[in-house]
Formats: C-alpha cells, structure tokens, sequence
C-alpha cells in the first residue's frame, strides 16, 4: 500500500479511542437495560445480506449501499440499517404464534458517503421493533420508550416532534389528484426547503382555495391544537382517521405522562420509504440532526411474505454521545511494578484485586522507562522489586 495512505481510513470510517469507547459502553449498556426491562429481547442480524432482499428492501438510496460479489455471483451488501434485516428474521423464523414480537438490537451499520457530506459511513444504532401489533399503543409505547431510555442515557433536553406519513399523503393527493404531483411537493418537506415548497405552490394550477389549505398545512406544529387544526385542512375520511390515530395517540402519551417532550409536526417525512403511519425524531441540545428517529411500517413485511403491521425506533449512538457532551474518564487503574523474581507475588495480588472489582495492570520494571510517567497515570502504583518487602507510592 502507498504510504500516502498508511494512517488513512476508508471515507466516512472512524477510530473509537478509549475514552470514548468507555462511554459508550456505559451508554449502550444503560439503554438496553431499560429496553430489556420493557420486554425488548436482543438479536443479531449477519452484517452481509442479499442485495435482492434487504438490500432492495431498506429504502436506502442506491448508490449509498456497499456492495460487494460472493464467490458464486451473488450481490451482496453491508447492511444499511436494522429495520429491514430484522423483518426478514421475524418473517422466516419468529412470526409462528399470534403473539406480538419485541425485538431490540444494537449494531453498526454502514452507508456509503460523497466526499463532500463529512458525515460517517458506520455508524452505531440502538433500538427495538415492535412486529404484528396494530394498534396505537404500539406506537405511543415507542415514544413513550424512547424517553425512558434516553433519561437512561442521562440526556433530559430533548424534543420528540410526531408526524403521520398517511395523512400527508392523504392531503396531497387530495388537493393534488396524483401520486406524482404529491411526491414532487413531498420532496420539498424532506429536505426542509420549505421556502421551496411555498414558491411551488404557488406556481401550481390550483384555486386560491386549496393554495391556501397547502400553505396553511406548513402551520401544522405545536402541541394538542394541531390536532383540531388538521380536521380543518382534511376532507376525506381516510385523512381524518389519521388523525385520529394521532389523538389517540396523545391521549395515550398522556398517560404515560411524558406528553412534555411530545410536540407534534404534521410536516414531518422521513427519507425511509417504507414508514406508513405515525412517525417521529429526537432532537436534543445543540446537536444538528436528529439524535433517532421512528415510526409505523405496515408494509416492509410483505417484503418477506408476510403480512402484519410493526413500528419501532433507533437511536444513533455517535449523535446521541455529542448530545450528552461529555466523555467518561476512565476509572483509574492500580499499577504493580515487579521485578523477575517477584512476579509471581505481582500476579497473585492482581488476581486478588481484580476479584475485589478493581481495576489492576502488571508491568515488568524492566519495560518501565519512566517511573514518573507510571506515577502520573495510575492512582496507585505498588512496587514489588528485589527481596524488599512490599512498597506503594
């Protein structure tokens, strides 16, 4: 290899040093605690899948997927998320009873990037789906979850907003009349232009009416008003039984009694093609993009041949740790220096003490050039050297 490149990293890749190592352990140990507490069960997905299945299937653009040939021709792809490998378990192997299924993971997933976007090519998520439950509580049961964990993390400043992808879809094509034309407006609301979406509006062959009731709709934030508001805009059945679904849900947040981080966005798409209902992302502090993100996926199954309604939520790792701010030192560690013939006493009152819980490394007084770089680092350093009895600084 050139050695222009001897101390690079592939695009987008990262070191995790030890200190940051540290917290995030401590981080996703805290989290998956909580989740296991609410019934979630860890699983572990393989990080190579088909291209044909997952790969098609985890609405992740193309030409962000890292692809790769087995030896016998097949495309295969790294996984760019967790959602889609953990339908296609559950559809081959776990859906056999009537019965809802609680699965949580945590794993790195990978996504190619320009060189212009600075942004990580793998990254760490943490989270759970909630597979063949219908209903709204499933879906307020990931909020609700969601906070829990994050508190567990040690984060309290966060805001959750709530949109539903079905009744944007319902307004649109409503006012609209095609998928198409409904699509070219939704793409404004992805990339948040929403400067864009009012100058094409205004550009549309529409009355002054329904230009008016698609301007209105970008007013749509805030907390349970918004609700009455979107019954105003909505003139179809199948749009106001979404927002039904989103009073139940506030009632049920409510009970939860966490309905203080909750604020509902009606503008809100998310770039996984495969949400259907109600959906939702995290912001926290100062942090620029959303910390996780969830929502209801009602047809990523029939992916997989089956048919059934699930909804869950990942929270990114690396964003989440730049939420909290703060990297956790590591907890000092006791050094013994030993010389040859007293190394068989160093190591027995090193196992001594790493089973009292301490943390406890050996070093040979003949690799030691400093002693002052020793006495620096550890919080404790014990010298058996020679035949003198035991000493410590």
């Amino acid at each position: 290899m050139s050695r222009l490149f001897m101390f690079e990293k592939p695009l987008g890749m990262r070191d995790t040093l030890p200190e940051l190592y540290e917290t995030k352990s401590q981080v996703r140990s805290a989290i998956g605690e909580e989740m296991k507490a609410w019934g979630y069960q860890f699983i572990e997905t393989p990080a190579l899948e088909y291209y044909e299945t997952v790969g098609s299937a985890s609405a992740i653009l193309d030409q962000q997927l890292f692809k790769l040939l087995d030896s016998q021709g097949h495309t295969l792809v790294l996984r760019p998320d967790m959602t889609a490998p953990i339908a296609r378990v559950a559809a081959s192997k776990l859906l056999k009873e009537d019965l809802p299924l609680r699965l949580a993971y945590s794993a790195n997933v990978y996504r190619a990037q320009q060189r212009e976007g600075g942004r990580p090519a793998e990254f760490e998520q943490i989270g759970v789906e909630c597979i063949a439950d219908d209903t709204v509580s499933a879906d307020a049961e990931m909020i609700a979850l969601m906070i829990s964990t994050l508190r567990k993390a040690g984060i309290e400043d966060f805001k959750i907003s709530v949109g539903h992808i079905g009744f944007v879809k319902e307004l649109f094509v409503q006012i609209l009349g095609t998928e198409e034309r409904a699509n070219a407006l939704t793409k404004f609301l992805y990339e948040k232009n929403y400067v864009g979406y009012r100058e094409h509006v205004k550009s549309l062959s529409l009355s002054s009416i329904d230009k008016q009731r698609l301007l209105e709709f970008l007013k749509l934030r805030g907390g349970e008003e918004v609700i009455e508001w979107a019954l105003k805009l909505i003139e179809n059945e199948k749009g106001e039984e979404n927002i039904q679904e989103l009073k139940q849900l506030w009632d049920v947040i409510v009970d939860y009694g966490v309905q203080s981080k909750l604020k509902f966005d009606l503008t809100l798409i998310s770039h996984m093609s495969y949400y259907t209902g109600i959906v939702f992302e995290v912001y926290a502090n100062q942090v620029g993009f959303p910390i996780g993100n969830g929502g209801r996926y009602n047809l990523l199954l029939q992916k997989f041949g089956k048919t059934t309604g699930a909804t869950g939520f990942a929270l990114r790792l690396d964003r989440l740790l730049e939420a909290l701010g703060t990297l956790t030192k590591r907890k000092p560690a006791g050094c013994i220096l030993f010389s040859e013939e007293r190394r068989k006493e160093a190591v027995n009152l090193a196992k001594e003490k790493r089973e009292s819980g301490e943390r406890v490394v050996l070093q040979d007084i003949n690799g030691v050039k400093s002693i002052d770089s020793y006495t620096e680092q550890y919080e404790e350093v014990t010298f058996l050297v020679g035949k003198a009895g035991r000493g410590s600084l």
